[in-house]
């Protein structure tokens, strides 16, 4: 842990979850982010709002906001309308996920709502109830041509 400035180097180190099970890589820390972590057997209610990286191995009911990144661990139970950049789920997560970036589901994750993202990804043995909506919420660009190409008849 980095005390009174003093910035810790980090490697690509691996989270263990249950029974030695390697959990997602992409959750390797970087320098000067904030890190929290709402632990399994822990339970919240309310707005969420955060900055950095934050995973969920608990339960969580009500609203989640940030730009950044946001875990939920495998045996999380969250019901929330989730507003992120990065949305990573290995658990049960009950309502609407909008991502400005990215949205990954990996097995055993369990999605009943709809996925807002201009990119998802999806492991065999995910569960989705819902509709997916893909597009660039946050930058600027055109529509795609539509289908056919868009060339006038002869």
């Amino acid at each position: 842990m980095a005390l009174l400035g003093k910035k810790e180097e980090k490697t690509n180190v691996p989270l263990l979850g249950i029974g030695g099970r390697r959990e997602d890589e992409s959750v390797a820390t970087r320098p000067g982010e904030v890190h929290t972590l709402l632990g399994k057997g822990s339970e919240f209610e309310g707005k969420l709002t955060f900055e950095g990286q934050v995973r969920i191995d608990g339960k969580f009911n009500g609203q989640i906001f940030t730009k950044d990144v946001l875990v939920i661990g495998d045996g999380a139970r969250v019901q929330a309308e989730i507003n992120a950049g990065t949305v990573i789920i290995n658990g049960t997560v009950e309502g609407n996920v909008r991502a400005t970036q990215l949205v990954e589901l990996h097995a055993p994750a369990r999605v009943k709502g709809n996925v807002e993202t201009p990119a998802l990804t999806m492991d065999r043995g995910v569960i989705f109830e819902g509709t997916s909506k893909m597009e660039n919420l946050g930058g600027k660009g055109g529509n795609p041509p539509p289908p056919g190409g868009g060339e006038g008849k002869k």
